[in-house]
Parts: C-alpha cells; sequence; structure tokens
C-alpha cells in the first residue's frame, strides 16, 4: 500500500486522505509513487504529456520507471495533482564514480565510470591487429587477375558461372518480455498501447494535445514515423476509422498502427490486410495481441 498523506483542495479548502496507488515492477516488487507529505496540491486546468508521467524508482530493485502522475478529484469539482518526491538518477558506486540507472524497456544496461575508464557491455574493447591474412588467396601484388569473378574457365573450354550466395533472413528481433498493465479505464489502454509502442522500438511516444477530427473514434498517439490509434471503446472499430488512420500515415510517411479493446469489422480488417496496416486487439490484462499478417511482421521485426 501507498503512503497515506493529508491533502487539501486549494479551491474549496476542503481536506482528503490520499494514499498512492501501488504498481508492479518489472522485477515483481510493488511501487508506488512517493507523495510529498505537506505539499500543496495543484489543480490540473491544462493537461501535457510529460505532466502525466513521474519518475519513479523501485525500492526492490533500484530500476527508475515512469508511472501515472497522482491524482485527486475533489467534490467541488477540481482535479488536483498529488507532488511526488523527485529521485536522482545518479547513486554513489563501490568505484567512486556515477552509476546510471536507465528506464526499463529503453536497451540501455548499467554502466560504471572511474576515472577514464568504463566498464560495461557498451566500453570499448582491446584493440586489434588488422588482418593481413585477408588477400593470401588472392593473386600476387601488381598482377591482375586472369579473368572477371564470376566466370572462370574449365579444362574443356567450357566456362562455368559462379552466383553470389543469398543472404539469410534477417534473425527475429531479440527483446526482453512486456510487462503489460492492467486495464480498469481509458486512459490505461492508452498507457498500454504507449509502453507496447516503445518496446516493440519506437521513441518519444506522445499524445498530441490537439485532437485530429481523422482519428476522432479513438485516441491518438505519435512519434517519429508514427501514427497509432487507441479505441478504448466496446465497439469495435470500423472500416472509416482504419482508412483515416491509414491515410493519416501516408501523410506524415510514418508507420500506422490500430490498437482496439473490442475488435475490428470484418470490412475493417479486410481493408488493413489490404494496405498493410498493423490491427492488435487488448485484453484487460494488459497484453496487445497481433489480429493480422502485418501486425504479426511488425511484432516480429520491430520499429
Amino acid at each position: 500500500m501507498g503512503e497515506n498523506v493529508p491533502v487539501r483542495c486549494p479551491a474549496c479548502r476542503r481536506a482528503h486522505a490520499y494514499t498512492a496507488p501501488v504498481y508492479p515492477c518489472a522485477c515483481g516488487a510493488p511501487v508506488a509513487p512517493p507523495v510529498m507529505r505537506g505539499a500543496p496540491a495543484e489543480p490540473i486546468t491544462h493537461r501535457t504529456w510529460t505532466d502525466e508521467w513521474v519518475t519513479v524508482r523501485c525500492g526492490a530493485c533500484r530500476r527508475l520507471g515512469q508511472w501515472p502522475q497522482p491524482e485527486l478529484g475533489c467534490p467541488c469539482g477540481a482535479v488536483l495533482r498529488v507532488p511526488v518526491r523527485p529521485v536522482t538518477t545518479t547513486n554513489p558506486s563501490r568505484l567512486g564514480g556515477p552509476v546510471r540507472f536507465d528506464p526499463p524497456g529503453t536497451g540501455a544496461t548499467r554502466r560504471e565510470t572511474t576515472g577514464d575508464h568504463t566498464t560495461g557491455p557498451d566500453a570499448p574493447g582491446p584493440a586489434t591487429a588488422p588482418d593481413t591474412t585477408a588477400g593470401a588467396s588472392g593473386p600476387p601484388p601488381g598482377q591482375e587477375p586472369s579473368g572477371p569473378p564470376e566466370a572462370t574457365a574449365s579444362t574443356t573450354g567450357v566456362s562455368t558461372v559462379h552466383t553470389a550466395p543469398v543472404p539469410p533472413p534477417p534473425p527475429p528481433v531479440a527483446r526482453p518480455a512486456f510487462h503489460p498493465v492492467t486495464i480498469r479505464t481509458a486512459r490505461d489502454a492508452v498507457t498500454t498501447a504507449a509502453l507496447y509502442l516503445r518496446w516493440l522500438g519506437f521513441r518519444e511516444v506522445v499524445q498530441p494535445e490537439e485532437r485530429r477530427a481523422a482519428v476522432s473514434s479513438g485516441i491518438e498517439l505519435r512519434g517519429p514515423g508514427l501514427v497509432a490509434q487507441v479505441d478504448p471503446t466496446t465497439r469495435p472499430v470500423a472500416l472509416r476509422a482504419v482508412e483515416c488512420l491509414w491515410l493519416e500515415g501516408l501523410a506524415a510517411a510514418a508507420v500506422a498502427v490500430c490498437f482496439s479493446l473490442a475488435g475490428y469489422e470484418d470490412k475493417a480488417r479486410a481493408r488493413a490486410d489490404g494496405v498493410g496496416l498493423p490491427l492488435f486487439v487488448m485484453d484487460l490484462t494488459g497484453t496487445p495481441q497481433p489480429v493480422n499478417s502485418p501486425a504479426d511482421d511488425l511484432l516480429a521485426r520491430g520499429a
């Protein structure tokens, strides 16, 4: 359970007992945002994506994570933003240098720095001597090859053409397991979709402040090279919504992705298959599942 702190509404001066919500860390330990006792709450009059999240450190594994900003609704109608104690991203290491803890899912690793030496998987390795055996099997210096590389003459005078080998397909993208967020509200659905897109490799996934009419049936998420729509309603996504999202992706030269809680109409799925638009469906456990081939391809290759 989170810490129970008193919060006073600055609009009506009413006092409330507030307990911060608890979320599961990637290590499995419960984490609650550390609410600042005695700090004045701030009424929310304008929302931005950055104000919706706070950085919280897990007390078990010391991992930094992004969690929803604690909020409290007052009966007078005001929505209050409850302040959270800030955390530092550096701690003294056992070697005397700073230790950086990166948020989960970014692919970064722990790195320790001491003086001019850096340890970790991204530290530079020892210098290696240049390979001088690459041309051992070729002709001596100053002597040209006797013929083109693609054809060699046999003893019978018939040339044999050698074709280049076909490269193997790229291996599947290796990424850690996705940790879902239980969906209870429409905001939880948007949060899950944003976390899933970041897990796929998209960066700076945000919810634009301006709402576009083309995606009025859902909630829009954007990032560099990405246009996504999240439909948290209980109705299947219609054909028009899929077509509008696809056109939005074409106009922005970006990948278009759709998430839904209630699935898709048959015509919508058929059109998405035809234009290559990935469709995902989310259950209340917060785990998106691909429902067509473009979604399977996106899951396999990542962003």
